[in-house]
């Protein structure tokens, strides 16, 4: 079986630095932030073309504290995707605002500029463009909307470190940036981690204080903060791991450009590159209105593939209380029901990417006109009226 990742493999070839870099934080006893968190800081801040990163122990708590920096208070509106992992709209919902809705354009995945100004109120305080499965949001007509409403921009780039619009990397362009470092991220750690990059001095303080109970300094406590510190040992592995990013980003888009040669043609449509964008393929999503049987072909011949994601938020249960409904965002919703993803980590061998390329394009190439009919008729009967 080609699994759909393999951090095992990518661990074993970095354990003799990693064992060095996660030793010295245990002779120093430096768990919690400390000099490997502020080694890590600065060099992703560097990575990313901004003056300051602050670690954190999750890309949801980047996001969190992200918000509530930029002046997101208990009912304001904050306006992102319907179609992105739910810690997106989640985030949103821990300072209080209320997540309002976007459809997505479907060539992209990313959130439809053209359909952010007709959602803004004046209770809206700020736009969150999500960086999905690691290529860029349209950020120009993003932010001349939000420099025209006087709105912050906080970029979700927790898919899609290393990626660029426009020759800049993403996580520099709004007001503030959020990474995730989970495991299987790009750039991942041996836990959780995550990082809110910015050229906002404010932000950063405000950041830096919030993650850590509201200190400014010991047990002066400014505000309510929070337990969102990041372990030294996360930030340890992380700089260990920024050093081979670039290297890994190679790899998968050279994989892709590989699965995008094999599905020319098919019936399987591969992702699209926007011509603004330098993707980094967190994933590569591809779509089909088969996706069921592609997928069950592809597992018969041994690849894993994964959906991201099967339902867009506002369909979502625990979201019900936002009172939308299927039909609202026709584009998130057929994403949804289309997309699945294939094997793209730079671990995998030429042995198995010649395999995942001979399944895809057999794949690819098969009649799917029941499944076809059967996803039609689908949306058919639960189109919304």
């Amino acid at each position: 079986m080609i699994r759909f990742s393999d951090l095992t493999t990518q661990n074993a070839r970095l354990r003799t630095e990693l064992d060095v870099a996660m030793a010295s934080v245990i002779d120093r006893s430096d768990f919690i932030l400390g000099s490997a968190v502020a080694r890590f800081e600065m060099e992703f801040a560097r990575y990313c073309g901004t003056p300051s990163a602050v670690g954190v122990n999750s890309g949801t708590s980047a996001l969190h504290l992200a918000f509530l920096a930029a002046g997101v208070c208990p009912g304001d509106e904050v306006i992102t995707t319907a179609f992105t992992f739910v810690a997106t709209v989640a985030a949103i919902s821990y300072t209080g605002a209320k997540p309002v809705l976007v459809d997505i354009s479907p060539e992209s995945f990313t959130i439809d500029p053209d359909q952010i100004e007709s959602a803004i109120t004046p209770r809206t305080r700020a736009i969150v463009p999500v960086h999905l499965y690691g290529q860029a949001a349209d950020m120009d007509p993003i932010l001349d909307i939000a420099r025209r409403h006087r709105l912050a921009v906080i970029e979700d780039a927790c898919q899609a470190h290393g990626a660029t619009y426009r020759g800049r990397r993403v996580g520099s362009l709004g007001d503030a940036g959020c990474f995730s470092f989970y495991p299987s991220k790009n750039l991942g750690a041996c836990g959780e981690g995550g990082m809110v990059v910015t050229s906002d001095p404010e932000i950063a303080r405000q950041v830096r204080s919030l993650r850590d109970w509201g200190q400014l300094t010991p047990y002066r406590h400014a505000a309510q903060g929070f337990n969102y510190r990041m372990e030294g040992i996360q930030g340890a592995v992380l700089s260990v791991k920024l050093r081979y990013l670039e290297e890994w980003n190679t790899t998968r888009r050279a994989n892709a450009t590989r699965y995008d040669a094999a599905l020319c043609g098919s019936k399987v449509q591969a992702p699209a590159v926007m011509p603004w964008a330098e993707h980094v393929y967190h994933v590569y999503a591809a779509r089909s209105t088969a996706r069921t049987e592609v997928q069950k072909a592809l597992l018969r011949r041994g690849i894993e593939t994964r959906i991201h994601y099967p339902e867009p938020i506002h369909l979502l249960e625990a979201w019900a209380g936002l009172g939308l409904h299927r039909g609202d965002f026709p584009e998130a919703e057929r994403a949804a029901s289309e997309v699945f993803s294939i094997p793209i980590h730079p671990e995998l061998t030429v042995v198995q990417l010649d395999k995942v390329i001979e399944s895809l394009t057999a794949v690819s190439r098969m009649r799917h006109t029941t499944g076809q009919a059967r996803s039609r008729d689908a949306v058919a009967r639960t189109a919304h009226p």
